[in-house]
């Protein structure tokens, strides 16, 4: 299939005329060029040094789980860092000055390797750091609307129409079961909608309610950062608006959910 779809390719930039076919061709490059960069990123990338604190977790945690095999994961990070804690800066000192060595060198490889990228490598290399950090900010933030208890966004009435269907879906699939779901909430009778709905706007008080004594809290920590402006909160509509509008947005939303789904199986 690979190799069909190659062929029909190439026959269509023959068809192009020569300025197309210039253009697919400078694509193709583009695109080795970008798969080259990755595996350059992953494999030839020189390792960045471990601090001295991992040296020093790395050099006991051996000995250690050979000597208590009994001790849990999350027990044996506690037992590291506290002997970590309790250990003379002189003997700290020879973990740091380890790490200051073998750093020296990393910067020496480091800049030998960007010396060999082409500029379209050190372009597609600078935006994979970035998407990987913002993804990793992303984390962070996610994380720590959770620790500090942000209450859960809504849901729709789809979402709850599958919530309650799932597991008696037919479906080969997660993904394959969503789309049948989908599907059915898409021809379901308006009399049949109208619970899952009357239950989403529920929810939308529910949230608002939470939302509000949420922020309010953030305000009193001086966390302002995590309140919503004036724009961004709800503006108030008739309960008849607001169903209308949930119909509207439920096939999006499907869509979304099914191809989220299949990613998340990828």
């Amino acid at each position: 299939m690979a190799a069909a779809l190659a062929a029909l390719g190439r026959a269509a930039g023959l068809a192009a005329g020569p300025g197309r076919l210039l253009s697919r061709a400078c694509g193709a490059t583009c695109a080795a060029e970008g798969g080259l960069a990755r595996r350059l990123s992953s494999a030839e990338r020189p390792k960045r040094p471990l601090t001295a604190y991992f040296r020093f977790v790395s050099e006991r945690q051996g000995p250690l789980r050979r000597q208590h095999p009994e001790m849990s994961n999350t027990d044996l990070v506690k037992k590291l860092a506290g002997d970590w804690r309790e250990l003379p800066a002189s003997q700290k000192q020879v973990y740091e000055e380890a790490r200051k060595a073998d750093w020296r060198i990393y910067e020496e490889q480091l800049a030998a390797y960007k010396a060999q990228l082409t500029p379209a490598q050190a372009a597609a290399l600078k935006e994979e750091r970035r998407k990987r950090l913002a993804k990793r900010r992303s984390f962070r933030k996610k994380r720590e609307l959770t620790v500090l208890g942000k209450p859960k966004r809504p849901r729709s009435g789809f979402n709850i129409f599958v919530s309650e269907n799932f597991q008696k879906s037919v479906g080969i699939s997660p993904a394959a079961k969503l789309k049948q779901l989908f599907e059915t909430w898409q021809n379901l009778p308006s009399s049949e909608k109208q619970p899952y709905l009357q239950l989403a706007e529920d929810d939308k008080v529910r949230y608002e309610n939470e939302i509000k004594s949420w922020e309010a809290k953030m305000a009193e920590l001086g966390r302002q950062d995590l309140i919503r402006s004036k724009e961004q909160q709800p503006k108030k509509k008739t309960p008849e608006t607001a169903q209308e509008a949930d119909r509207a947005k439920a096939p999006l939303r499907g869509k979304k959910a099914i191809l989220k789904l299949k990613k998340s199986e990828e």
